[in-house]
């Protein structure tokens, strides 16, 4: 295959124009703040809490649509045993930004949190912040990989170049102008990452609908003609596994901090509200012509096309079925045109996550758990360092991995197993302590990892109701395995086992402890007697928020060489004044579990 000179063209043009984007925003908004007084290391996670509606529309949006979410949903169209009924992503990913938008964002931007792991750190302490860090921090790097692999895989239809260095050159280009702009390149990368998708794929879909090759695809729907229908099927047996997958897609798609990076830089709690509902509408628009160009592949006679005989699906490049389809049923300057613009796309999606990674490991773990008198500088420097080595373990996964995907499912189920218990309590749930959320992380973990994942090759050592084993060819080796299928929710089950223990074990240790079954002394955690302990809150903002917890109640407190961890937690002079006055009259989520006490 030679290496067509139209190609790298579109591609180049596309790669600067983001590139260009980027470096544009950062010196757009190099004073955002400033006027406000905000640290330079806020600014760079949350920008200036100014994002409007227009940019933050699509930056939010952008939280899940990018090169992964597109390619995928084509994919699960066009394979044979799976159809649209499989395609979960749009209306899971939909739904996961309305329930975001009604129930979580107006609490968490109310607060004035910086990132996803404060309302954490406050309530559970620094050590439990640290725990959780790890499942959202795999999250993050392994989807960034997953997007990077995803991206050598279509720059490897488009043109006959070096993968590895076009993984390597994207990736740069992204670390850059996150190094230079934070959340503010991001955002507006997003915008035309957004535009390029829309346009790209749009422009595309009427030459490939109309390709002499491809049938007639509301006929392909129903009816077998080159494969079986692509409207697919959830078969009986496979039911509760359905349901388990939208459950993840749906609640496990909330607790991120891709997502909550865009709550927080909203300009106000409600427009936190409002990006989210938007940002559900855009997700399902976005999945359209991504639907139409997986059914367009199951429609298709590959005879008649430069492809060849065999199709995608039988030469294991289902997976690839988007870049295929732009590439041999579009004239070239189409095909280019959308593969450019989808490239560059899939690889403005790798920014944001980078970025939240970065932000919650300089915020909760260097600045808040181990140097809380560290300087803005300090801090700015910490993060831009770690963008670069976050991004660059990316980088390396994706090339180095053939398990990046496999990584990926697990990790993201850990995230819902794990992470969405643990915040549904701490915001909605009065009384649970430490203890409860260290069993509850525990539950999650075991029952989780238990139930083993296939595409790592990892056997399980809990049997759910219903497991079947099945043979399958590994998509590395290509030998033939047998491997467990769970048919049981697991999943989701694990999700409610590690709330309900957060409630009953946070219960238990309070009992124990207040009732003198257990002595005061015993209360390693400082999470029952001493409740506030100064690693997690200051004496007087207790008071000065009017909690009916008594002086006597408190253990000393060390002053501290810098601000108060409370007020690093709630920047109030970033909130709206309405905004203020709606919070006095409510209670910290930490002070909520004492109202009975």
């Amino acid at each position: 295959m030679a290496i067509h000179v139209e190609g790298l063209v579109a591609i180049a043009f596309f790669y600067l124009l983001i590139l260009f984007v980027g470096i544009w925003a950062a010196w757009k908004n190099k004073h955002s703040g400033e006027a406000q007084g905000t640290d330079r290391s806020e600014t760079i996670m949350v920008g200036g809490r100014d994002i409007g509606l227009f940019v933050g529309g699509f930056t939010m949006t952008a939280t899940w649509v990018g090169g992964g979410y597109i390619n995928g949903t084509a994919e699960y169209v066009y394979l044979p045993d799976y159809g649209l009924a499989w395609a979960q992503a749009p209306f899971g990913y939909a739904l996961s930004l309305v329930v975001g938008g009604l129930f979580f964002a107006k609490p968490m931007r109310s607060r004035g949190y910086v990132t996803m792991l404060d309302p954490f750190q406050q309530l559970y302490g620094k050590r439990m912040g640290g725990l959780l860090f790890i499942p959202a921090l795999m999250g993050e790097i392994f989807w960034s990989a997953a997007i990077l692999s995803a991206l050598g895989a279509t720059l490897s239809v488009i043109v006959d170049i070096n993968i590895k260095m076009s993984v390597v050159i994207s990736a740069l280009i992204a670390i850059f102008y996150t190094l230079v702009g934070g959340l503010y390149s991001v955002a507006y990368t997003d915008v035309v990452q957004l535009f390029c998708i829309f346009v790209g794929l749009w422009i595309s879909v009427p030459f490939a609908l109309t390709n002499p090759a491809v049938s007639d695809i509301t006929v392909t729907a129903v009816k077998q003609v080159y494969q079986s229908p692509w409207r697919g099927s959830v078969r009986k047996e496979d039911t509760w596994i359905w349901i388990d997958n939208f459950c993840l897609l749906m609640l496990g798609g909330i607790p991120w901090q891709v997502y909550f990076q865009r709550v927080l830089s909203a300009s106000s709690a409600t427009y936190a509200q409002v990006l989210s509902f938007l940002a559900a509408f855009g997700c399902l628009v976005m999945a359209v012509p991504s639907v139409l160009i997986g059914a367009i592949g199951a429609s298709t006679d590959w005879n008649q096309t430069s492809y060849g005989t065999i199709p995608p699906k039988e030469k294991d490049e289902a997976d690839m079925i988007l870049p295929i389809v732009l590439q041999h049923l579009c004239p070239p300057f189409v095909s280019f045109f959308g593969l450019g613009a989808v490239s560059a796309a899939v690889m403005s999606s790798a920014d944001s996550s980078i970025l939240s990674a970065s932000s919650m490991f300089a915020r909760n773990i260097y600045q808040l758990a181990f140097r809380q008198s560290a300087s803005d500088r300090e801090i700015v420097w910490v993060m831009r360092i770690t963008i670069f080595v976050f991004g660059g373990l990316a980088t390396v996964m994706a090339l180095v991995t053939g398990t990046v995907y496999g990584l990926w499912y697990l990790s993201s189920d850990l995230v819902y197993v794990i992470i969405f218990p643990q915040l549904l309590s701490v915001l909605f749930v009065k009384g649970t302590n430490t203890y409860g959320s260290v069993a509850a992380y525990l539950f999650g973990l075991v029952l989780r990892i238990g139930g083993g994942e296939p595409y790592l090759q990892l056997p399980p050592f809990i049997y759910y109701p219903g497991w079947t084993t099945e043979q399958r060819k590994h998509h590395i080796t290509g030998e033939m395995e047998e491997i467990v299928i769970q048919k049981f929710p697991f999943k989701t089950v694990s999700m409610l086992a590690s709330f309900l223990g957060n409630f009953a074990f946070s219960y238990l240790a309070k009992y124990l402890f207040e009732s003198g079954k257990i002595s005061h002394k015993y209360d390693f955690l400082d999470a029952v007697v001493s409740r506030h302990s100064g690693e997690i809150m200051d004496k007087t903002t207790l008071v000065t928020r009017g909690n009916n917890i008594g002086l006597s109640e408190m253990v000393s407190v060390k002053p501290r060489l810098s601000v108060t961890l409370a007020a690093a937690f709630t920047r109030r002079d970033t909130l709206p004044t309405e905004t203020v006055e709606e919070e006095e009259e409510e209670s910290s989520p930490d002070s909520s579990h004492h109202e009975e006490e």
